[in-house]
């Protein structure tokens, strides 16, 4: 299928609202049921700060790549301190005191608006390493990438859109999002052509599954619902996806099986037959509402 992209290739992001709730548990199965399936499959993992699907899939990785980041280095000696660089930089990554020019590189968002702004040219790019892209294979059926932040780094997004550029085209790319609503998902599922989100039937659950659904539409991303441990907790996020019109698209039980299996590091769909059958359900489902969207 060709998706919102035009290159053949289609794009499912996975997310979820908090952390805990099976993301990285949804995202690994359906990747290696897309290949079973006979999809030459990409897993890209986007939770830069903490990579984990690399615990379950266990790939080769084959290349190594630094990451930076552009960031203002100043010319002292065309430099006057007029202050003007201070003055476009909406992140303090910049100051002048006293016509001194101190910057934080930390803070920078590399958005180039100081060295445009400089009337003197006394700004050049410089730059910073903040991360690695690794790239892989995982038993020559699914093609792997993943990011890795320098622990105290701030900046996921410039490393999120690196992984997505470096993962090798394929007919179906998968994205493991980072948790939550904040900008390095944003960055995760705006070119996606389907998202799904995984919540569990907790109150917690359902109050960020709100945040994240409220996210996306305003993003205008479609987007369906697996509910995992589906027998355990409460209605509530059955009963909010009815109202809100919102498609569930499978329900994981809680099996004590399953989660020895996922402590040791297995694929469920690898392990237990009964599974294949869900996620092969699931990725069908994912499949066509993609094809829906971008038609």
């Amino acid at each position: 299928m060709t998706g919102q992209n035009g290159n053949g290739t289609c794009r499912i992001a996975v997310a979820s609202g908090k952390g805990g709730t099976g993301k990285t548990t949804v995202a690994t199965n359906l990747v290696i049921q897309a290949a079973e399936a006979g999809h030459r499959a990409v897993y890209g993992d986007c939770d830069v700060e903490e990579p984990n699907g690399h615990l379950f899939l266990r790939p080769r990785i084959e290349t190594n790549r630094p990451f930076s980041v552009e960031i203002p280095s100043i010319v002292e000696e065309r430099c006057t301190g007029c202050g003007r660089c201070g003055e476009v930089c909406a992140f303090s990554a910049i100051v002048v005191i006293n016509k001194k020019v101190l910057t934080f590189p930390e803070l920078c968002h590399s958005c180039g608006g100081c060295w445009l702004a400089c009337p003197e040219d006394a700004i050049e790019q410089g730059s910073r390493e903040i991360g690695v892209v690794e790239t892989g294979g995982v038993q020559d059926a699914v093609d792997f990438v993943q990011g890795r932040l320098r622990i105290g780094e701030a900046m996921a997004p410039p490393l999120i859109k690196a992984v997505k550029q470096d993962a090798p085209k394929a007919d179906l790319q998968i994205f493991d999002a980072p948790p939550g609503t904040s900008c390095p998902v944003i960055q995760t599922v705006r070119d996606a052509d389907y998202v799904v989100l995984v919540t569990e039937p907790t109150p917690f659950g359902l109050n960020d599954l709100r945040l994240a659904v409220e996210m996306l539409r305003e993003l205008g991303k479609p987007f369906g619902v697996v509910i995992n441990r589906a027998d355990l907790g409460d209605e509530g996020v059955t009963r909010y996806c009815a109202e809100e019109e919102i498609e569930v698209l499978a329900e994981i039980p809680d099996d004590r099986k399953v989660a020895e299996a996922y402590a040791r590091g297995a694929i469920a769909v690898q392990v237990f037959p009964k599974y294949r059958q869900l996620f092969q359900e699931l990725l069908d489902k994912v499949l066509d509402r993609a094809r829906q969207a971008v038609a």
